[in-house]
């Protein structure tokens, strides 16, 4: 296996599996320091560098609160706008990444411009972490949601994973190419506009992914293990930041998760979501047996934990 330690993590494509088995154990040793509310000193020495060119809540401050935790220390910027990365002089990533390299020793980045952390890292010395590239991908947000399946059901192998929403994302795309190591089917279920793109699907079947493409949540609600969501109401994710307007399309029923769907679902199945959510996911299911998002944002912070203490050297 590929030592983690200096190492960029900027895509899913080039994970092997025993890869996704050594974060997960990492993530089960570092997982009692957030459930108990601890700070260690493992990162004291060391500190993270916040790039976020657009808007995050989980993402950032995930990553803040593992470095927290580890003992490390986080600098850096929320807002490029607030900075001369995005005022009058739009600094360019190559001059911006070469002295931000010089305040830490770890770069977390989350650019509107797909591509963008893969620059950071060809001029950085230090390793950089995609929080999210664009339509790219979100590396660290499907790390977090496969440790959650394998730490709520066991193991990814032999799961149905039912992926609703706009199949243009991120995380559909690093889902996607994560699934190609494991023995698990991706379900597809999308608005016809917001279909895998056909050079998409053309990767996933080169990469062995097992993958089909339905019509409707009825016709597989009964057999998923996995139900993982994100809007179909979207912004562009090209545009460092876009206001909700005052109109809005609100969620079709076909890709709505409700009390009334689930009652379909296997007793045991999971409901996953990034979030922010917005009509797709009610809040009537946040009691149900099935929730498991909001434990999938806590393990963010642990995966992100693992992740730190990996590519700083601390934990091998």
């Amino acid at each position: 296996m590929r030592s983690f330690a200096g190492r960029d993590i900027l895509s899913l494509k080039g994970f092997e599996r025993n890869e996704f088995e050594h974060l997960f154990q990492i993530a089960d040793e570092l997982e009692p320091i957030a459930r108990e509310r601890r700070n260690v000193d493992l990162l004291s020495e060391k500190t993270l560098v916040t790039a976020f060119y657009q808007p995050s809540t989980r993402t950032r401050l995930a990553h803040e609160a593992a470095m927290h935790r580890l003992g490390g220390h986080v600098t850096g910027f929320s807002d490029a706008k607030m900075t001369r990365a995005g005022d009058f002089y739009q600094e360019s990533i190559k001059d911006t990444v070469h002295m931000l390299e010089y305040y830490g020793d770890v770069l977390v980045m989350r650019h509107f411009q797909q591509g963008a952390p893969h620059e950071a890292a060809k001029w950085a010395s230090i390793p950089v972490i995609n929080a999210g590239d664009g339509w790219g991908e979100h590396p660290t947000q499907v790390l977090t949601d496969l440790y959650t399946i394998q730490s709520e059901m066991g193991s990814v192998d032999g799961k149905t994973i039912v992926c609703i929403g706009d199949h243009r994302m991120r995380t559909m795309h690093s889902i996607g190419y994560a699934l190609s190591q494991f023995d698990a089917e991706m379900v597809i279920l999308s608005p016809e506009e917001m279909s895998p793109l056909p050079e998409f699907l053309a990767e996933l079947d080169e990469m062995g992914t097992s993958y089909r493409i339905v019509e409707h949540i009825d016709q597989v609600i009964a057999e998923a293990d996995v139900i993982y969501m994100e809007p179909v109401v979207q912004p562009d994710y090209t545009a460092s930041r876009q206001e909700k307007q005052d109109e809005y399309g609100l969620t079709p029923a076909n890709y709505q998760i409700t009390r009334e769907v689930m009652k379909k679902a296997k007793g045991d199945s999971i409901v996953l979501h990034s979030l922010p959510r917005m009509d797709e996911l009610l809040p009537e299911v946040d009691q149900l047996k099935h929730a498991r998002y909001w434990q999938e944002a806590y393990n963010g912070v642990v995966m992100r934990m693992a992740l730190l203490a990996s590519v700083l050297g601390v934990m091998e």
